[in-house]
């Protein structure tokens, strides 16, 4: 798996279609150090409930277990840059 990608200030609904697009698993991990499957909806709706102020998500911790997922997420959170999702949508 790839290290922790730490993520500040991110549009929630903008980050649901980065994760949608995401091939292997996208973890949360929590403080106390649990690990929530992004994948799942059920662990979407849990653990970024907890962490969304104002609509953005405000600060989280996210592990890949794919590299290219972790440079999809690490460019989604720097830039904001959706290039990537909405060509892998138009490709399916």
């Amino acid at each position: 798996m790839s290290p922790l990608i730490e993520m500040h200030q991110v549009d929630v609904g903008s980050f649901l279609s980065v994760l949608d697009s995401c091939e292997g698993n996208v973890y949360l991990v929590t403080r106390e150090g649990d690990h929530l499957n992004l994948k799942s909806k059920l662990s979407q709706l849990i653990g970024l409930t907890r962490l969304i102020e104002g609509g953005k998500i405000a600060q989280a911790m996210i592990l890949c277990e794919k590299q290219e997922d972790e440079t999809k997420l690490f460019r989604f959170n720097l830039l904001g840059d959706m290039s990537s999702v909405k060509e892998n949508k138009k490709a399916v």
